[in-house]
């Protein structure tokens, strides 16, 4: 298919949903340019493309959080403009967005009716207990709903987003980056919840990284580049995702490069003992060199994230014993931490990491205005030199250093996330917690090797992953949990997907039985 065309009518009499030469512009940056899409009833589409191609643009059209500069756009033949999401909404449109949107201070059940007008919790608290208990039913979800979101996990509030958009009366359902956070078991639970919906009637757009995934749900992928619709095609005539890849990027991606830094080891790095987070994690020790790459990967709920976050000084019942270059850390301090030489990427980019409405300058900057002051005020020259050299570093447009990052794609946002934490002399050890959650393959390459240079520099780096690819990948040294325990810690070279996937599920007796 060639570059700009109209890609082929869904299957069926009439689209259910139809996009027609759709643009969009940000100053000078063409964000989607003249892109037509069609969905039919009872039909997956996969959304691919790098970070940056357009689809968070197309998807926000569609929901009704921007407005086209040029296009039209049909629900069953309908011409529809939106000028909200609610106006989306009550055409049919519902999205569960890779950025979660739901309220932690409120109940499970207040979330899952969030935004739903046709059922009033103070006029019909009983039908809306139990139709809360139905929707967690029907994703497979045991918990109270009654109980305070705040208790969950990552993984189970995304499955929360889900269940309230099965709630809606929906007739396309728009999923973007919904399995970034779920174990295997989880994304296995929303396909089948996805397929259920589909054979009902509705029409699903999944919009996702993970190529295997798009490939083994989608009926039909459609692929965008530098704002354009470059191909659409049966995800049956796709034979293997490096076709897939090829189509996004315009040119074959280059094999993963391994990381050689565990043999240039330049510090004693970190070492932590009989660590605690009651109750996620149980007992956790392991010591990461300077230069070493370690990645942690379990289930969601394994401690992974506890681990990274308790050396980050984020969790104050944590106990246990952590040096940094043999100095002793005080855990439950972030300032301690950071202090120490400890520099944390949090997986929740905007809720803990970035300021959305900020410029990107100010955002690589923020850590580091200590350094960019003198006697209280700040150095405005050596802020924009800081500022221009690290979004070079980290590979983003130059030319949008004043724009406000609410305004870039996921990966973009993530690069610049990464970039207050990469090329410091003060970081000893770099915690990353999913560092290419919800980034393509390019930009993941491109982070990997960012995360790589740090290590070369002689940065300890410990990272959790719930991808086993990047898992092996990355790591010198790979570190499976279960249960809050490590249960192996391997040579990269000692291990594979299999042991590591036996590992991740492993169950109690197994445990028992290899003590």
């Amino acid at each position: 298919m060639t570059e700009n065309a109209t890609p082929p009518p869904a299957a069926g009499p009439r689209p259910l949903l139809s996009v027609r030469h759709v643009s969009k512009t940000y100053g000078a940056v063409r964000a989607l340019d003249d892109a037509s899409v069609e969905l039919g009833s009872g039909e997956i589409l996969g959304l691919c493309g790098h970070n940056g191609a357009g689809k968070s643009t197309l998807v926000k059209i569609l929901t009704g959080q921007v407005r086209p500069d040029a296009g039209e756009i049909f629900m069953q033949g309908e011409s529809v403009e939106f000028r909200n999401p609610l106006e989306a909404q009550a055409k049919g449109l519902a999205i569960v967005d890779q950025e979660l949107a739901l309220a932690p201070d409120l109940s499970v059940e207040e979330n899952l009716f969030l935004g739903n007008f046709d059922l009033s919790l103070l006029r019909r608290p009983r039908a809306a207990r139990r139709r809360a208990r139905d929707l967690l039913a029907r994703i497979g979800l045991s918990v109270d709903p009654r109980r305070p979101l705040a208790d969950l996990s990552i993984g189970e509030r995304q499955l929360i987003e889900i269940a309230r958009l099965v709630g809606r009366d929906a007739r396309v359902l728009i999923l973007d980056e919904p399995t970034a956070t779920l174990s295997e078991n989880e994304i296995a639970r929303v396909f089948a919840v996805v397929r259920e919906l589909v054979r009902e009637g509705r029409a699903t757009i999944f919009v996702s990284h993970r190529l295997d995934e798009v490939l083994d749900l989608c009926d039909r992928v459609t692929v965008l580049r530098d704002g354009r619709i470059v191909a659409s095609r049966s995800t049956a005539d796709i034979a293997h995702r490096q076709e897939l890849i090829k189509m996004m990027i315009g040119k074959e991606l280059p094999p993963p490069q391994r990381s050689e830094a565990a043999s240039v080891a330049a510090g004693a790095g970190a070492a932590i003992t009989d660590l605690t987070v009651p109750p996620a994690v149980a007992s956790f020790s392991q010591d990461v060199k300077g230069g070493q790459i370690v990645g942690l990967t379990g289930q969601v709920g394994s401690g992974t994230s506890q681990v990274l976050r308790a050396l980050a000084g984020l969790e104050p019942d944590a106990r246990g014993e952590f040096t940094l270059d043999g100095k002793t850390v005080r855990l439950g301090s972030p300032a301690t931490a950071l202090r120490a030489g400890v520099a944390f990427a949090s997986n929740d980019r905007k809720g803990e990491g970035l300021f959305l409405e900020q410029t990107v300058e100010d955002n690589l900057v923020a850590t580091r205005l200590t350094s960019l002051s003198r006697a209280g005020f700040i150095r405005g020259r050596a802020l924009r030199e800081t500022a221009r050299r690290l979004i070079d570093f980290v590979k983003v447009d130059r030319e949008r250093i004043g724009d406000t990052v609410e305004h870039f794609s996921g990966g973009n946002q993530q690069k610049i996330f990464l970039g207050r934490c990469l090329d410091r002399r003060d970081v000893k050890l770099l915690l990353l917690d999913e560092p290419t959650r919800g980034v393509d393959v390019a930009g993941r390459a491109e982070i990997h090797q960012l995360i790589r240079q740090a290590a070369l520099a002689g940065v300890a780096v410990l990272f959790a992953s719930t991808e086993l690819d990047e898992i092996l990948d990355l790591s010198d040294q790979v570190v499976t949990m279960f249960g809050g325990e490590i249960v192996a810690s391997l040579a990269r070279a000692e291990t594979n997907a299999e042991l590591i996937s036996a590992d991740m599920t492993m169950s109690h007796e197994r445990k028992e039985a290899t003590r």
